[in-house]
């Protein structure tokens, strides 16, 4: 296997990750925004307040987004397969 290929490889590898994981980080992160205004506004300086909702949002969308997930890692999956069995040959 060349050296490009394994870049290759690895930046679609990491390009997956971020894709898979950015709509749990960002509603985990706009739940915690909020919850910190909330948390200014009424003064109230309780930590573990944020790990309810901040979980909940992460399980919503994950739901939300579960489909679309695991279609981009089977595609992803599917093509390093590929890749293998050609290489192989």
């Amino acid at each position: 296997m060349s050296p490009e290929a394994v870049i290759h490889i690895g930046r679609k590898a990491v390009e997956t990750i971020l894709l898979t994981s950015a709509p749990m980080l960002i509603a985990a992160m706009v739940i915690g925004l909020i919850i910190s205004i909330f948390q200014a506004a009424t003064q109230i300086n309780e930590q573990t307040m944020t790990f309810i909702p901040k979980i909940v949002a992460v399980f919503i969308t994950l739901l939300i987004f579960g489909p679309w997930i695991m279609e981009l890692l089977i595609t992803f999956t599917t093509g390093i397969i590929n890749q293998i069995a050609t290489v192989g040959r």
